[in-house]
């Protein structure tokens, strides 16, 4: 399924987040919308998939970094960070 994307129309994209929802990182399956951020409770690398399939790892964020990006879904392989959360 692919992610929607909840940025337009009245959940303007600089507006803050007003849902979150914890992430599984997993090889295959979109987390069902695309975020704003995603907040990283425990340090390490993670694979974040744009809502056009491209992949970029981010290494080594800290933990309780909110990175400002917009994925679709996050890969388990190559994500070793902890305690994902989206927020869009």
């Amino acid at each position: 399924m692919a992610a929607q994307d909840l940025a337009n129309g009245g959940n303007a994209i600089n507006a803050p987040a007003g849902k979150f929802a914890a992430v599984t990182p997993h090889a295959s399956n979109d987390l069902g919308f695309v975020s704003r951020a995603i907040y990283v409770g425990g340090a390490g690398d993670i694979a974040a998939v744009d809502v056009s399939g491209n992949v970029v790892v981010f290494k080594a964020v800290p933990a309780g970094t909110l990175l400002p990006i917009r994925v679709a879904r996050i890969n388990a392989v190559n994500t070793t960070a902890t305690n994902l959360v989206a927020l869009w």
